[in-house]
């Protein structure tokens, strides 16, 4: 790893974000990870903060739109965030991703076409910083 960035302004683009737009949509979060993959109208969410989503996501309900291509426009906006972080780092390939939504089988895709290269997922990413975090105190 050459370089990071971490989006520390609010929920945009992370676990928490789909966690609440999967409350939004009556949805576990497990469910989240394949729902969008069966979408056929290709929607944007335009909003990446919390509030202003889950307002656009009630919006597509009452618009009639499915489930699977709300959660595939909600894939979309996690990946283009990503992929922006990425770039401001100065990413390249190879990719590996981290972290819980690294399970989420739709963002994972979605990013994939953003970066125009496959990631490379652990077998456990959702452990990835426990585990760094372990390392680092054990050195000290």
């Amino acid at each position: 790893m050459a370089n990071f960035v971490m989006n520390d302004k609010c929920a945009a683009g992370t676990g928490r974000f789909l966690e609440m737009m999967a409350r939004t949509l009556e949805m576990e979060i497990g469910e989240l990870s394949t729902a969008g993959l069966a979408w056929k109208h290709d929607l944007t969410v335009s909003s990446m903060c919390t509030v202003f989503a889950e307002s656009e996501v009630i919006s597509l309900i009452a618009a009639g739109h499915s489930t699977p291509d709300i959660v595939h426009g909600l894939n979309k906006a996690v990946a283009a965030k990503t992929a922006s972080m990425a770039s401001r780092a100065g990413g390249r390939a190879p990719y590996m991703m981290t972290g819980g939504v690294a399970r989420n089988t739709g963002v994972v895709r979605e990013l994939e076409k953003k970066l125009g290269d496959k990631l490379f997922i652990p077998e456990a990413p959702d452990l990835c910083g426990a585990l760094g975090a372990a390392l680092l105190a054990l050195e000290k």
